[in-house]
């Protein structure tokens, strides 16, 4: 038989005993009377089979089960706390709106089904999207010209709030024939960095992963400097050179055949893809909702893929 669900208010009331170390002061910041806050805690105690808090004269501690209740019990409070917000804010708002900034591989590879999942949940939501690469977005970020920015690069400024929903690799890839994808083995970063590559322009999130690939190369060579994820596929496939992007940004053409992975030296260089905003530290509303499904289906998708590649592996 199912068990009845804890009560919200008197976990909430615990928690407050606890932060606040007395009971009286618990009570006052929940608004509950201390006789009744003192009578819910005794019901807690009893449900729980064990003391929660040790009384004294200056006011309440908790024992170790009620520290570690306590830090339980504030997860699911918190979690009630974002509900209701939301429940109220959908129940009494008309069509939300959020303006968002995203670098160029986010919102080519990602962003489409992040809104396409948003608009299933919230109907009525508006996001107005703008699309530039990291430097520009966490600009626009700053002068209040967005509410909430994704960004690909590690360089993101301390005053910004930030969440990590995904992780990129940069890619150097050329069309089959290429001398470097009929090199045999692990090509060099030296020979690397000689080869012109295609690459994108400063201030992106994907040459700042190149930049840090060739950290101790500074004088690598460049084909050409384009302004776009499409722009710099087209030149390579074109035979301007093999190009450095995104792993998201190239995976149509890795699959295909089209473009090949050239194995260097060295680890790689994986990439955060970041949610950033400013303002308080907590997100509420359209912002806090893109943010949730940004993680949670970029998680999803890495799982399937994951899981997709071990059967690959164990059939081969």
């Amino acid at each position: 038989m199912k068990q009845a669900w804890p009560n919200l208010q008197v976990l909430e009331l615990f928690v407050a005993v606890v932060q606040h170390g007395s009971l009286g002061a618990g009570a006052r910041a929940v608004g509950m009377a201390q006789p009744n806050a003192s009578r819910a805690i005794a019901e807690l105690e009893t449900r729980v089979g064990s003391p929660l808090l040790v009384r004294h004269p200056r006011g309440s501690r908790a024992t170790p089960l009620g520290l570690a209740l306590a830090d339980r019990a504030r997860t699911l409070v918190d979690g009630a706390s974002e509900l209701t917000e939301w429940i109220d804010h959908a129940h009494h708002a008309g069509p939300s709106t959020c303006r968002v900034g995203a670098s160029m591989t986010i919102a080519e590879s990602l962003l489409p089904a992040w809104i396409a999942e948003v608009k299933r949940r919230a109907p009525r939501a508006v996001l107005h999207i703008e699309v530039a690469n990291s430097r520009d977005v966490l600009a626009d970020l700053q002068q209040g010209h967005i509410d909430l920015g994704f960004v690909e690069t590690p360089e993101v400024p301390v005053r910004v709030n930030t969440h990590v929903v995904h992780e990129d690799e940069l890619v150097i890839a050329a069309p089959p024939g290429h001398e470097l994808t009929t090199h045999g083995g692990t090509v060099t970063l030296a020979d690397l960095a000689r080869t012109p590559l295609v690459v994108r322009e400063p201030g992106s999130g994907t040459r700042d992963a190149l930049e840090a690939l060739f950290a101790g190369h500074p004088q690598h060579a460049i084909a050409q400097e384009l302004g776009s994820n499409a722009a710099v596929r087209v030149a390579a496939l074109s035979g301007a050179g093999p190009a450095a992007l995104s792993e998201l940004a190239l995976q149509r053409h890795l699959d295909d055949g089209s473009l090949v992975r050239i194995a260097h030296e060295g680890e790689g260089v994986r990439r955060p893809l970041t949610a950033v905003w400013a303002g308080p530290q907590r997100l509420t509303g359209l912002a806090a909702e893109l943010v949730h499904v940004a993680a949670a289906t970029t998680a999803t998708a890495t799982t399937a893929t994951t899981t997709t590649s071990k059967a690959q592996d164990s059939a081969s």
